[in-house]
């Protein structure tokens, strides 16, 4: 249940969260100077700031955001470019997933566990130019798959916690007149908010753990420059629609 907003008297701050935490404790008169005993009409008053200041306590219980609300964002995001596909064209689509998927997805560290154990023997000055480049990529493959709308919807199913506290988002593509496709995400805490750090195809299939051979090869042919190449070509291709 949301936490309420208390009403403050005419000409003063309400003290829901973010309110001064001062009034409530005036209403209750640990802020008078006589501190006199209440008076029977003062009850329901010092009641109410009583209730005030609890609520205050509680909000930011309340506030926590769900793991599953980087998964949902992304998923409205989806649906909402798919159903002005043809209006945006793909370039648009980029552009109008690039802040959700920023925000939803971890795309630093996606970026880091695609590369694998090469990732500690590249400089930060290649490090930063692969994350740029991994990042237009992802996003530029949401942008060229989801270029129409044919009725589909997503439905969360559930979320498991595993053992060292990430989440599983267990999610559903309704595809009608097709068979619903499973799509698990794999949510961390980071900085305080959950954001996505892998996609399971089909419910199991990692979808980092399926480029990170394609990856080696290519850091292999010749290092992070013709990786980072190769993930912008390819980003390039999928934005000419």
């Amino acid at each position: 249940m949301p936490v309420r907003r208390c009403a403050a008297p005419a000409g003063e701050e309400s003290c829901a969260s973010g309110g001064r935490i001062s009034i409530c404790l005036a209403y209750i008169g640990l802020m008078d100077r006589d501190h006199a005993a209440p008076s029977a009409a003062d009850l329901p008053r010092r009641l109410l700031a009583g209730l005030c200041i609890a609520a205050l306590g509680a909000a930011p219980l309340h506030a926590q955001v769900s793991a599953a609300q980087p998964v949902e964002q992304l998923h409205a995001a989806l649906l909402d470019v798919s159903r002005q596909a043809q209006a945006l064209g793909v370039q648009g689509r980029f552009n109008r997933l690039r802040s959700v998927m920023e925000a939803s997805f971890d795309l630093p560290a996606m970026t880091r566990i695609a590369i694998g154990p090469a990732w500690t023997r590249i400089t930060p000055e290649q490090q930063a130019a692969l994350v740029q480049a991994f990042s237009e990529w992802s996003i530029a493959t949401y942008a060229n798959r989801f270029n129409g709308f044919s009725g589909e919807s997503f439905t969360t199913e559930g979320e498991s916690e595993l053992r060292n506290g990430d989440r599983l988002i267990r999610t559903v593509l309704n595809r009608p007149g097709n068979s619903a496709v499973q799509l698990n995400y794999l949510v961390r805490r980071s900085g305080g908010t959950w954001r996505i750090v892998d996609v399971y195809l089909t419910g199991s299939i990692s979808e980092l753990a399926s480029r990170r051979a394609d990856f080696a090869a290519l850091l292999a042919e010749g290092g992070p420059a013709r990786l980072a190449a190769e993930l912008r070509r390819r980003s390039a291709a999928l934005l000419q629609g």
